[in-house]
């Protein structure tokens, strides 16, 4: 079924509907431009949230971000940037392939559609032209017959009439004649022009306007066809971007299972560590009778300024009482403002620094040495002498950068003793076991004994000279920033250990653990366990690897 046939007499109705399905057209991209601008304001809102909601400081510079909490939190911002990189490109997809190329399609519709019409419309002209054409003979045609038939009476009656004269009766037949000759020509051109405009009007009907009305059906389907494959765009540019976005979701899935509450308990132990031995129990001092007290190494005093002090023999410096307000002090080169652990990192990390940077000079002293000898064998290449200020300035900093890693070794030497100092009060008061011997493991069940025996007598021993030096409180600053400390190698549990006291960790035979700490003399090495856990064990006990 077509136009042509079934509504060749609707031209009218074609032209309202054809008018619509444009319209339609026109429609359907203006809402694919809101659309558009929603999207593009969606992203927009979700790029400004993140912006607002992510760190403004750098993740090295930020003890935050060493928490797993605030990572995630970070990675799901990340994800969200990126969901709305992908409502951009759905807005981009849009604009590109349905706004723009439905919008040009639906021009070249409205010309086509206006000249099919001006079509239809010059052949209704000319069938119009043909018809008026026709009815102008037809009433010549009349008008002459009715002349020529009263030309034939009035020749007739002047014929009979016996007063008329035989030239009027003449001249009157000559008239007659005339007109009888006329409405006969006119009958011949009302006939060929009947002829001609039925011939004209079949053609019209069942040629021309069919022709032009399949044509705008044609058009009219094309139209709709392209309008579905613009609605099929519409559900195509998200589909296109569903995968990416999954992925998202599932970064954000995984961010969340990353949080790991344990681990992030041990990042504020190696971020605020100070490394300070617990203070001793206080003594009672018995005010009621006259005696010379004298108090224990331990014990808090309150001299005559009313001032908390440590009063113990060798102690020069006053112990601070741990939870009381702490004012900011200055930052030191040696960083010595900071409690003993994190002095100690922070050295290490300078040392490392420095370490890195005199490496990296004497790979370029020996670059210039070797572009210098390349020079003096091949003069065209280059003068000599202009490399000597960058090697004297190489030469320079290798020197000052010598001086700084021993400085710092210095420094870290004498932190490393405080750290040990303290760790060996702590340990011994909190029964600390032993080192067991090199040749086998040490029993667990006489490792505890042991470890009880030598508190005890440790207990009882006086403090050493090192002990009574070492500060157990220093003011420091409470705001500063630390990383948490990483893996320096590895190692494997040669033997079993079961670690009951504190500061110790159990490991099992042939266990991989990481090495966080090397032995500094004691017999002890800190190493951390892959599934969580950070402690002490047995230098002998262990195959190390150091990175």
């Amino acid at each position: 079924m077509d136009w042509g046939t079934e509504l060749w007499d609707q031209f009218e109705v074609l032209e309202r509907h054809t008018q619509w399905g444009l319209d339609l057209l026109d429609r359907y991209v203006k809402f694919v431009k809101e659309r558009t601008e929603v999207e593009q304001a969606y992203a927009k809102q979700l790029r400004s949230l993140v912006k607002k909601y992510m760190p403004k400081r750098p993740g090295k510079d930020d003890p935050e971000s060493k928490f797993s909490q605030q990572q995630s939190f970070v990675q799901i911002l990340q994800e969200v940037n990126d969901f709305a990189g992908q409502r951009e490109l759905v807005a981009e997809n849009l604009s590109v392939h349905v706004c723009l190329e439905v919008a040009k399609y639906s021009q070249e519709m409205k010309q086509e559609r206006k000249m099919h019409f001006q079509e239809g419309r010059r052949a209704q002209q000319q069938l119009e032209s043909g018809f008026k054409q026709l009815e102008n003979s037809k009433r010549k045609f009349e008008r002459d017959c009715r002349e020529a038939e009263k030309a034939a009476q009035t020749a007739e009656r002047l014929d009979q009439d016996i007063n008329a004269t035989k030239a009027d009766v003449e001249k009157a037949k000559q008239q007659a004649h005339l007109r009888s000759h006329m409405a006969e020509e006119s009958k011949n051109e009302y006939a060929a022009q009947l002829q001609r405009f039925n011939r004209d009007q079949a053609h019209f009907y069942f040629s021309q306007m069919p022709q032009i009305f399949n044509k705008l059906q044609d058009m009219d389907e094309r139209r709709a066809t392209h309008l579905g494959a613009g609605y099929r765009l519409l559900s195509e540019a998200e589909l296109q971007v569903v995968p990416i976005i999954a992925k998202c979701l599932e970064g954000m899935k995984v961010a969340a299972d990353a949080v790991d509450a344990k681990n992030d308990s041990q990042v504020l132990i190696e971020l605020h560590k100070s490394g300070f031995a617990r203070p001793g129990d206080v003594e009672f001092e018995d005010f009621s009778q006259p005696m010379n007290r004298v108090p224990s190494d331990s014990s808090l005093g309150t001299p005559s300024d009313g001032r908390p002090e440590l009063r113990g023999p060798g102690r020069s410096r006053a112990k601070r009482w741990p939870f009381g307000k702490k004012n900011k002090t200055v930052v030191t080169e040696d960083f010595s403002h900071l409690p003993p652990e994190q002095q100690r990192k922070r050295l290490q990390q300078q040392l490392e620094e420095r370490n890195r940077e005199l490496q990296k000079e004497i790979d370029q002293r020996e670059a210039l040495k070797k572009m210098k000898d390349v020079y003096e064998k091949t003069p065209q290449m280059g003068d000599p002498a202009s490399l000597e200020p960058q090697i004297t300035e190489t030469l320079n900093n290798i020197e000052r950068l010598k001086l700084e890693v021993q400085k710092y070794e210095a420094w870290l030497a004498e932190a490393e003793s405080r750290v040990l100092s303290n760790r060996g009060d702590t340990l011994g008061r909190h029964t600390r076991p032993p080192d067991p011997p090199a040749s086998a493991p040490p029993d667990s069940s006489s490792n505890g004994n042991n470890g009880s025996q030598d508190n005890k007598e440790s207990s009882e021993e006086p403090p050493s000279e090192e002990g009574q030096d070492a500060p157990i409180y220093t003011e420091f600053d409470e705001d500063f920033e630390e990383e948490p400390a990483s893996p320096i190698g590895h190692c494997v549990a040669i033997y079993h250990f079961e670690g009951s006291s504190e500061g110790t960790i159990s490991m099992a035979e042939g266990e991989d653990l990481s090495l966080m700490e090397e032995d500094k003399g004691d017999g002890w090495t800190r190493v951390r366990r892959k599934q969580g856990g950070e402690g002490y064990v047995p230098t002998s006990y262990l195959r190390v690897t150091l990175n």
